[in-house]
């Protein structure tokens, strides 16, 4: 099985050195990570005549948290969003034969319930199930850069094997996973999910570098400044928004089910449309001449 692997938050990151470590057991993995933290990007992609630096470091594995070493794994980064470097990969490396299969995270962060629709993890994902590859997002319930993904550990390899096993043979079909931050002794199942509803409130605040402080997070990590500069008349914000949930979400919202100590799965199509709404809509075709 041939295994492409990239992530958002970058190939630096401790989630998608874990990730690669799950995936061998399956067959040859090859990472594509973005140079960069990448999150927020959902399937954006780096276009025009911005130069987009590309580094391949063979064998060796360049991840602080597993690497230093030679790999089995073939490693390297694009200096672009997710969903670039799933592309970069199927333009350049996987030009003739399509990976078998692409998989990216493991996230630093929750991608339940509306988060689903900014994440750039399942942008990678959605890029690949648009070019006919079979595609998974996982995530975990963490922010912090050191999370401990053991239960990942334990649980994604069967996960996979199972959605593999019996992947549909539809189009468009990706899947987005979420561990709940807990220990894996704690997790108490793997259930199916639809994506939870709700939106963030309160989300520009006044630029603070120490936001992020407790959880080890710096600008500097994240590829900002601590200082950034600006220009006469300008005010610095970020976005930190406070999650409102939605009364109409049931038991089986991923986010909801996450929050009850459950892994979520949720299947998402990169065909948005809403078929109900396109029926009830026919009545207004018309034609012109």
């Amino acid at each position: 099985m041939k295994i492409l692997i990239t992530n958002d938050d970058g190939y630096q990151a401790k989630g998608i050195g874990v990730l690669v470590e799950i995936m061998k057991q399956f067959g040859d993995v090859t990472v594509i990570a973005p140079k960069k933290h990448q999150s927020g990007m959902s399937m954006a992609v780096s276009l025009g005549f911005k130069p987009i630096a590309y580094k391949d470091f063979g064998h060796f594995n360049p991840n602080p948290f597993t690497g230093g070493h030679e790999d089995s794994a073939v490693w390297s980064y694009v200096d672009a969003t997710p969903a670039s470097c799933v592309k970069f990969g199927l333009n350049t490396i996987f030009l003739d034969n399509f990976p078998d299969v692409v998989v990216s995270g493991i996230n630093h962060g929750s991608n339940a319930a509306t988060a689903s629709c900014y994440s750039g993890t399942l942008g990678a994902a959605e890029e690949a199930a648009l070019n006919g590859i079979p595609a998974i997002g996982v995530s975990l319930d963490t922010i912090h850069p050191d999370a401990d993904f053991s239960a990942i550990k334990e649980y994604f390899g069967d996960i996979f094997r199972s959605l593999m096993e019996d992947y549909p043979d539809k189009y468009g079909v990706y899947y987005n996973v979420n561990f709940p931050n807990i220990p894996a002794s704690d997790i108490k199942g793997v259930r199916s999910s639809v994506q939870g509803m709700g939106r963030w409130i309160k989300e520009f605040k006044v630029w603070d570098p120490d936001t992020y402080k407790k959880y080890g997070i710096t600008p500097e990590l994240l590829g900002q400044k601590s200082t950034p500069e600006v220009e006469e008349g300008e005010e610095l914000y970020m976005m930190v928004g406070e999650f409102m949930d939605d009364e109409r979400n049931g038991i089986r919202a991923d986010h909801k089910l996450m929050g009850n100590g459950y892994v979520s799965i949720t299947a998402h199509n990169v065909d948005c449309t809403d078929y109900q709404e396109h029926d009830r809509l026919i009545r207004l075709d018309k034609d012109y001449r």
